[in-house]
């Protein structure tokens, strides 16, 4: 990663700079069922960088960082595909390149019963939750590297669950641990 002063920002480029989520906000958005952004709050504005209306009709990966392995939304996609809530620690990308971690639940919306979309509301995570994943993220991103987009997901899980197949039945229960 290429680090680079926060005031001399450059669209595209990532920086080392992390912008640490306030334990009193509360980061939502809401996008349509093919993940387009149709809501965000104005936290998610200040923590994203973004202005409202360059985020609106965006798709939500528009936040996603490079260091956040494919394995982690992979099993995300999976919860909500089965209608079930996803928690976990997500790693986001900001406008000018800096980055900041939050604790993400992520749900699917229903209207009389019919799939609407979703509601992803973030909280600042514990800092030993993120001692605690970084090495492991980072090391889910080197093994994805290594293997070709067919086996990344599942090779790069296979790491996720040795480290909390110890301990823990699912994901969730590990992330709540944090």
């Amino acid at each position: 990663m290429l680090a680079i002063p926060p005031d001399s920002a450059v669209p595209g480029v990532l920086s080392a700079t992390e912008m640490k989520v306030d334990c009193n906000d509360l980061i939502v958005s809401k996008t349509d069922t093919n993940s387009m952004i149709t809501y965000a709050n104005e936290a998610f504005c200040k923590y994203s960088g973004y202005d409202e209306n360059e985020l609106l009709g965006q798709p939500q990966n528009i936040v996603r960082h490079p260091d956040m392995p494919r394995a982690i939304f992979y099993l995300m996609w999976e919860h909500l595909k089965q209608e079930q809530e996803f928690f976990g620690y997500i790693k986001n990308c900001r406008k000018d390149g800096g980055f900041y971690w939050a604790f993400a639940s992520v749900a699917p919306i229903y209207d009389n019963g019919r799939h609407v979309g979703f509601l992803s509301a973030r909280r600042c995570p514990s800092e030993n939750a993120i001692a605690t994943l970084e090495p492991l993220y980072r090391k889910m991103i080197e093994t994805e590297a290594q293997y070709g987009k067919e086996q990344q997901i599942a090779m790069s899980s296979a790491i996720l669950w040795q480290a909390i197949n110890k301990e823990f039945a699912t994901y969730a229960e590990f992330a709540l641990s944090l």
